[in-house]
């Protein structure tokens, strides 16, 4: 994912979903035809989504909504919802065209949702001439396989006979997604008026697609209070548990893991007793965060707002699949702590449709700019929206003349996403429990206020305490394909700096608990990566047991601020470079990396392809192919986020 790159500095998810999670998964409502939809509520424009975080989904809505400003009408879709063998009768709709904003999720995957689409366009051989088309991409740079499912989707529907109408956006996170949409969005929509021969309405008023409801007489007990889909679902738990239906877990352990330094690493324990959740070392636990109360109040008070007034927010459309933008009914308290993403900088379309709302008519003017694709307005978006890390309650704070319903506010917010972790524990010896390690995110911020990670701070404070009150965490399990050799005899070679430890962890004791059954277990090697020895060795206790035990054949640790110049792991990697590339070689070595993807995970790759020339005596581009190859055999494998 990759995915909208959350900035959780845990071990995170990169790779893509074991095909197993989709058995896991709820069952999808299935609408006989998206042409037949289209055709009942005259729509013309379909926007497909391949969407892991929230992202792509929410491109895809403004898309559709943008449609009605060129006289047009659009309708956002789950691919997952219809069935995209159809896509050939498109062109039964006159002046129709299909839109697909596709994440690439993991090492080049399309997301879960687009899974059977991708699947189905590998397969088919259909004619889609005649069928108009257009693909957003977003991807991260940072990844080898940048944007790698909307590359696909673009090219592979211009080889069944679709019509491109438009050039493929390529969207990267690591840069400025938002700014790579707007650009591409201010290009498409004229090229469709053009090709379909119309022209703009003019119609830049702000569109609501939701209208309030407020319950004035309700029983409670049929009101949302944060469950993620079936009402009371947190109190009447019921197997299989996923995204859709998330099993609430007991915290059991929460320590902190350094022992000096301003930040706070933290090793999380959860109970999974009972759940029938069962995981393997590698895979990753998604956790549904709350927002700060703190942060909920202020808002209801800077808008005057009776946070605990029931809603309903409902949807225009009748025939939309999506009814209401969250769970509802609900309070507005309950929307802002636990469904809405409130810390994070808002995009350019929320200021747009919350600038009418400005009475000040520079401030007016400074939010409309700011969503525009003007040079000025994408300046002054970025230092001082993006770079200064201003959430909604700083704008409405600094804009004093900004007072938005705030149930329209609540229809424009993105939904408060999961956030993944790779599991720090092995089912094989903690059977009942998952472990978590993860750093709390708390800086200042250009404008002197205190940023606080949603997570990793409300993870923080689920204290396990002696007074019978127990800290519930609402998580499920997503499988993935980092994964121990099937044989234990192959050796295994670790990089994981920081948090990057994590899912390490559990392979470690999984080949103690192997090496206990008798098993011939194969050299196992650790690279690990911190400030200083004396603050930030994360578990150093148990590393030096494992390799006292000799489960750890070689534990190598690189203190990059414990002297003059910095050492970083790959400066270890190329100090044991012969014995590495013996593993490697000649003993089938499996090498993992964990961590940063923008510059540790690069400067680790690089490492091992000097060590191939140097030691292996390979060119350049062989070492690189070598490489490559390892990988494609599942030797070589990445859990790494940016």
């Amino acid at each position: 994912m990759p995915r909208v790159f959350s900035p959780v500095m845990g071990c995170m998810f990169s790779l893509p979903q074991d095909r197993l999670a989709a058995a896991e998964r709820t069952p999808q409502i299935r609408e006989t035809s998206f042409i037949e939809k289209m055709k009942k509520t005259n729509r013309n424009i379909v926007v497909f989504y391949g969407s892991q975080t929230g992202t792509a989904e929410e491109f895809a809505n403004r898309l559709a909504k943008d449609a009605q400003r060129y006289g047009m009408k659009g309708m956002a879709a789950d691919p997952e919802e219809y069935d995209m063998s159809e896509l050939s009768r498109l062109k039964e709709i006159p002046n129709s065209m299909a839109v697909f904003c596709m994440a690439t999720y993991g090492e080049g995957d399309p997301t879960d949702n687009a899974q059977e689409f991708y699947d189905w366009m590998q397969g088919t051989d259909d004619d889609l001439e005649g069928v108009n088309f257009a693909v957003f991409a977003l991807g991260n740079k940072t990844y080898e396989h940048f944007n790698a499912t909307g590359k696909y989707t673009d090219k592979r529907l211009a080889e069944l006979g679709g019509n491109r109408v438009f050039d493929l956006g390529l969207g990267d996170d690591d840069s400025n997604l938002e700014d790579d949409f707007i650009s591409w969005k201010e290009q498409f929509w004229p090229a469709v008026c053009e090709f379909f021969g119309v022209e703009a309405t003019g119609e830049d008023s702000s569109i609501r697609q939701f209208e309030l409801v407020v319950h004035n007489d309700i029983n409670m007990n049929e009101v949302y209070t944060g469950e993620m889909g079936r009402l009371k679902s947190f109190q009447t738990q019921k197997p299989p548990f996923d995204s859709k239906n998330p099993f609430l877990s007991t915290v059991t352990g929460n320590r902190r893991l350094n022992e000096g330094g301003n930040r706070h690493l933290m090793h999380i324990e959860l109970d999974i007793t009972d759940s029938k959740i069962r995981y393997d070392s590698g895979d990753h636990v998604a956790v549904y965060p709350t927002n700060d109360a703190a942060v909920v109040n202020r808002i209801g008070e800077r808008l005057g707002v009776d946070l605990d007034t029931v809603i309903s927010l409902k949807n225009l459309d009748e025939e939309s699949n999506k009814k209401h933008p969250f769970p509802c009914p609900t309070t507005y308290r309950t929307a802002l702590t636990h469904y809405l993403d409130i810390n994070n900088t808002p995009r350019t379309n929320v200021l747009y449709e919350l600038a009418q709302y400005a009475s000040d008519p520079q401030e007016q003017e400074n939010m409309r700019k700011m969503a525009s694709a003007s040079t000025e307005g994408k300046a002054l978006y970025q230092s001082w929206v993006l770079d200064s890390q201003r959430n909604i309650l700083a704008i409405l704070e600094d804009l004093p003349s900004l007072n938005p319903p705030i149930d329209h506010l609540c229809e424009l917010l993105p939904r408060l996403q999961a956030r993944y972790y790779s599991i720090a524990s092995s089912s094989k010896v903690y059977p009942t429990s998952i472990h978590i390690c993860a750093v709390v995110i708390e800086y200042a911020t250009k404008t002197e206020r205190v940023f606080k990670g949603v997570a990793t701070n409300w993870l923080k404070n689920k204290e396990v305490t002696d007074n019978g009150h127990k800290h519930t965490v609402p998580m499920y399990v997503r499988r993935s394909q980092f994964r121990l050799p099937f044989k234990p005899s192959n050796p295994v070679i670790m990089i994981g700096p920081g948090t990057g430890i994590a899912p390490f962890m559990g392979f470690i004791q999984e080949r103690a608990w192997q090496k206990e059954q008798g098993k011939e277990v194969g050299e196992t090697i650790l690279y690990f990566g911190c400030r200083h020895k004396n603050e930030d060795f994360l578990y150093w206790q148990e590393l030096e047991e494992f390799e006292r035990e000799g489960v750890l054949t070689q534990l190598n640790v690189a203190f990059s601020r414990d002297q003059e110049h910095k050492i970083y792991v790959q400066h270890l990697l190329k100090k044991n470079k012969e014995q590495l590339w013996k593993l490697i070689h000649s003993n089938n070595a499996h090498i993992y990396v964990c961590g940063d993807a923008r510059n540790m995970a690069r400067d680790v790759h690089t490492a091992f392809y000097e060590i191939a020339e140097e030691v292996g005596g390979l060119t350049h581009t062989q070492a690189v192919d070598y490489f490559k190859k390892l990988m494609t055999k599942g030797r070589y494998s990445q859990d790494v986020w940016s």
